[in-house]
């Protein structure tokens, strides 16, 4: 069994990759943090704990931060194009869940968990590293106890989706994403250079949906906005990113790594553009140089992935 925290920002394919998470039979859901990205902290949170209603899920949510590590960068509007004004595909959900937060904020729930089971938790992270760079500024002890960070975000060796040189989960909050990438803990980043490659069609939803139940009817309705975006993208259905980094704990095998030090560029035009050393590259002394080296994905066996996917998102423990 994987213990996991989940790092989120609900979020439509937050959704799917939460639903992965609960279902999946070797995964321990410990956790959910939330954070701000696809749309307010306040609502994230909302939809992390609309979610856990929705889908018994016993793990608590604890909410995190509603800003960037550096309080002074400017605030960017929310992707409500993508994801909708409530963060789930405009499915309705209400203002208020009858859930409490957990009493711990996000990094120092992250920090009391990690201390309690060391070695044994994996945080998966699928939104601004802002919780997790908190965290290692409060105790950065906790890099040592940590079992594995996967991060989705980035892109290393193609463009940006937020800009030609971000992807918008480390653009949202470089210097939390630097302090993550460079701290001494084992990270792998899941980037676009792989996550587009897995595109969730209509038709595989569908079938989903028809073994599913309600668990996955209801995540159908959320991912139906997220659809009609992704149609100026791809030719038919929705790219999963988040989805690819719960896989990687579960079946690291479908991906192909390659190491080295990682820095993320804070400020100027290439603002979050993330940067890898290769391992097996010489280079004259730079900002790369006695920093731990963390491993990237280049490559994925997307078919394989997607049917991981949908194998899990379509168990149906009430049937």
């Amino acid at each position: 069994m994987h213990k996991v925290i989940f790092d989120t920002d609900p979020g439509v394919d937050d959704a799917m990759a939460l639903l992965f998470l609960h279902n999946h039979p070797e995964i321990d859901l410990i956790g959910i943090t939330s954070v701000f990205g696809n749309a307010s902290v306040e609502t994230t949170t909302r939809n992390a704990l609309y979610l856990k209603q929705q889908w018994h899920i016993p793990a608590p949510v604890a909410r995190g931060l509603g800003e960037t590590l550096n309080p002074s960068r400017p605030h960017v509007d929310w992707p409500t194009g993508i994801h909708g004004h409530d963060g789930l595909g405009n499915i309705g959900a209400p203002d208020v869940v009858d859930l409490p937060c957990h009493p711990l904020p996000a990094h120092r729930f992250i920090i009391e968990t990690v201390r309690a089971n060391p070695g044994e938790v994996t945080l998966v992270a699928v939104g601004r590293m802002t919780n997790l760079a908190l965290a290692l500024r409060d105790d950065p002890d906790i890099a040592v106890l940590v079992k594995e960070v996967v991060i989705m975000g980035g892109a290393f060796d193609m463009r940006g989706n937020i800009t030609p040189a971000a992807e918008a989960n480390i653009h949202g909050d470089p210097e939390a994403a630097d302090a993550v990438m460079t701290a001494p803990w084992p990270v792998v980043v899941v980037g676009l250079d792989v996550t587009e490659e897995t595109v969730m069609t209509r038709a595989r939803l569908a079938a989903i949906v028809a073994t599913g139940g309600e668990r996955a009817k209801l995540l159908s309705d959320i991912s139906q906005f997220y659809i009609d975006f992704y149609e100026q993208h791809v030719e038919d259905g929705m790219v999963i990113h988040d989805s690819c980094a719960c896989v990687y704990v579960v079946a690291p095998h479908l991906f192909t790594l390659r190491s080295g030090a990682i820095r993320v560029v804070c400020g100027g035009i290439a603002d979050g553009q993330t940067i890898q050393k290769a391992d097996d590259h010489l280079f004259p002394p730079s900002a790369w140089d006695n920093l731990p080296s963390q491993n990237v994905c280049v490559g994925i066996d997307a078919d394989a992935v997607l049917d991981l996917i949908s194998e899990t998102l379509a168990l149906n423990p009430a049937a």
